[in-house]
């Protein structure tokens, strides 16, 4: 039985275009609209309202390399800061991880509960 060469073709030239182009593994949806890693917290809260819960979890120090060999680098902190919504009993409550304002994270942390607090659900 002889296999026909333009499927397999086909099917390498699809998954390394599909691989080839970055995108977002997660989003949060609020109302019409979409956040995502490296939005800033005005765009969320202009997008999703304001959250069920804020809270301060940190501060995270970073280094920037010196330029000699000798010379450290700037130290610099960022406040991490968690806020949670609570999407209702038929969604997720999802906790929004922000680092010096941008959002680096989104997770959910088990199921809602109630009537929705989050802004289109």
């Amino acid at each position: 039985m002889r296999i026909p060469t333009y499927g397999i073709v086909s099917g390498t030239l699809s998954l390394i275009l599909l691989l080839s182009f970055p995108f977002t593994l997660h989003a949060f949806r609020c109302g019409d609209g979409l956040v995502g890693v490296g939005d800033s917290k005005g765009r969320v809260l202009i997008e999703c309202g304001k959250p069920t819960f804020k809270e301060k979890v940190g501060d995270k120090e970073t280094r920037k390399k010196g330029t000699g060999t000798k010379t450290k680098g700037a130290k610099s902190s960022k406040t991490v800061e968690q806020w949670t919504y609570n999407c209702g009993k038929d969604d997720f409550i999802y906790i929004l991880t922000f680092e010096g304002g941008k959002l680096v994270k989104e997770g959910t942390d088990g199921r809602g509960r109630g009537t929705s607090e989050c802004k289109g659900r």
